[in-house]
């Protein structure tokens, strides 16, 4: 199945699907957007201008169609610390800045390093995820009292709201099986509504988080003071937070790429996160970046363009000018159900079936990965840690590939034939292999096997040749692949090989 792009009018667009699907994902946004705001000690009407904004910009610009970005946890998280220190204008300022960042990841094409992200960490991050909007989700059987003590429903309330989310999460599962003309998330939503309205059944909704009426998001320049002391304040937050942004971000266009079996562009997705968020800084808007719970949400609605990104962004904007007092009547077991059945997908039940089967340092990997996103809520830092560990991993395994067969030929030339890749991990069973002191006056080692990878491999060619030359014998070296021979010559201002009768890296010639 092709990706279709809303801009692209040479597709056909199931504008029934975007439209319903954007209704869908902004119900399911504004309590996630509230409940972020609220946890970071902002205005509740900064998330959901993040939720409105984001979403426009990535929608429209994005490099994704199916995409759908808001005010996400993830970023807002790293800068609960500098908005209790420094103030809700500083936010602003080191969004805009976060913002800058992701343009120039963008336009240098730096995007294409997730390619680099391997399958375990995507389990681990995928798994790690759908726990914490599972958990999230459990966090609303709990209800904040006069006193702002906090403490779980108990009696007939914790029983309705129970049997609510029991209800949509059925719904949400049996329906499809019905049709899928209209979204079962949206379905669910309304018949839930309906029943608590019909019936007035006394349950928490939308308005027990926040009341979320007011105006158009309004252009201001960030109040704080332009220096030097002010830039290092904002700087390291504002790193941190376009590294945990794009991050996601891109593992979510990853993610809908597998899901849609298309293509979409990383360089583009990051440009379009920056500009969002440099449009939030500017308009009062908390910033975020891609939401993989709302995105799913959207993709099993049934969307596959830009169109139902920007419905849902602009009901998010008429719920906050005109909608409020009817949306804040949602029970909000209605989109507990409807996100812990998001989770439930979420979760990739497949790295379970092939458990067995997968590499122990994978399983490692993907255990590691899902317990610090679990944890920490740093999806960055797991990340990080996943790639480290499978990069070492993969350094250790390929050290102990480096092979060398020995056998001298009838003039008395002793040759080592090396197989596997010479690099940082595998230089030191690569020198141990050679025996200058008791070999013949002339030695080849033959790399049609192998290829010089780093710096470490020309140092060690470097060192072992000089063992060699110190004996008066002579090393040559044969085969060398073309970029093994640009290599060493770019190493000739530091370093010395091929010695004595061969300065210039000449490869030996086959007889």
């Amino acid at each position: 199945m092709r990706s279709i792009d809303l801009f692209d009018f040479t597709k056909k667009i199931n504008y029934k699907n975007e439209l319903l699907a954007g209704f869908t994902v902004a119900m399911t946004m504004i309590p996630e957007s509230l409940s972020f705001a609220i946890l970071a000690g902002l205005s509740p009407l900064i998330g959901l201008y993040a939720a409105f904004m984001m979403g426009l910009v990535t929608s429209i610009l994005g490099g994704r169609p199916g995409m759908v970005s808001g005010g996400a946890g993830a970023t807002i998280v790293v800068l609960i610390a500098l908005i209790k220190t420094h103030g809700v204008e500083c936010l602003f300022a080191t969004v805009v800045l976060a913002g800058i960042f992701q343009v120039l990841v963008g336009a240098f094409r730096l995007g294409k390093f997730v390619r680099l992200i391997p399958q375990p960490v995507m389990y681990g991050f995928l798994n790690g995820l759908a726990v914490i909007i599972f958990m999230a989700q459990v966090e609303q059987f709990k209800i904040i009292d006069a006193n702002g003590a906090v403490s779980w429903l108990q009696g007939s309330s914790l029983y309705i709201m129970a049997g609510l989310t029991v209800l949509t999460i059925a719904i949400v599962y049996f329906f499809p099986k019905i049709t899928k003309v209209i979204p079962a998330s949206l379905v669910a939503i309304v018949i839930v509504f309906g029943i608590v309205l019909g019936f007035g059944i006394n349950t928490k909704t939308v308005a027990d988080i926040a009341h979320i009426s007011g105006s158009l998001p309004v252009f201001h320049i960030p109040r704080i003071s332009f220096s030097v002391e002010t830039l290092q304040i904002i700087f390291p937050y504002a790193l941190i937070m376009a590294g945990v942004g794009l991050i996601e971000s891109l593992l979510t266009l990853s993610m809908v790429d597998e899901i849609t079996n298309s293509k979409g562009s990383a360089n583009k997705e990051s440009v379009a996160q920056g500009l969002a968020n440099i449009t939030n800084g500017f308009f009062g808007g908390m910033g975020g970046c891609a939401m993989v719970a709302q995105t799913l949400v959207n993709l099993n609605a049934g969307s596959r363009a830009r169109l139902s990104g920007i419905i849902a962004s602009l009901t998010i904007l008429v719920i906050i000018l005109v909608g409020a007092p009817f949306i804040e009547k949602i029970p909000m077991a209605a989109l507990v159900g409807v996100m812990m059945m998001v989770a439930i997908s979420t979760f990739q039940w497949v790295s379970i079936r092939i458990v067995n089967k997968m590499p122990k340092s994978d399983i490692f990997v993907g255990i590691t990965v899902a317990l610090i996103t679990i944890i920490l809520h740093n999806l960055a830092l797991a990340v990080l840690v996943g790639v480290i560990i499978s990069a070492l991993v993969f350094a250790w395994d390929n050290a102990k590939r480096i092979r060398t067969k020995k056998y001298l030929d009838k003039n008395g030339i002793k040759y080592y034939e090396v197989s596997g890749p010479l690099f940082f991990g595998s230089v030191t069973a690569f020198a141990d292999k050679f025996d200058p002191e008791n070999d013949p006056e002339q030695v080849v080692i033959d790399f049609k096997e192998s290829r010089i990878v780093d710096m470490s491999a020309i140092d060690a060619l470097d060192k072992v040749s000089k063992k060699y030359s110190q004996l008066n014998k002579k090393l040559h070296l044969k085969h060398l692949s073309e970029d093994s021979i640009k290599m060493l010559k770019n190493a000739e201002a530091v370093i010395e090989v091929n010695i004595q009768e061969d300065p210039t890296y000449k490869v030996m010639p086959d007889k």
